[in-house]
């Protein structure tokens, strides 16, 4: 039987760390920033989708900076 986790939809701050090289609050600006340019109240998640469309990164590029 194999294992398998499926992909994240979910970004985090420290995944925001990991892709862009920022610190923490500045992560934290950042993931502000993508909720208000794709209209989510602070109490909904950003997904991998909403921070690529944000920033322009391709997701292809995002996904291997995810933490598991």
């Amino acid at each position: 039987m194999i294992n398998s986790f499926p992909q994240r939809v979910v970004i985090c701050t420290k995944d925001v760390e990991n892709i862009t090289g920022k610190k923490y609050k500045a992560a934290r600006r950042l993931l502000q920033k993508v909720r208000e340019k794709v209209g989510k109240t602070n109490e909904e998640l950003v997904t991998v989708q909403d921070f690529c469309t944000a920033t322009g990164i391709p997701e292809e590029t995002v996904r291997p900076f995810l933490v598991y």
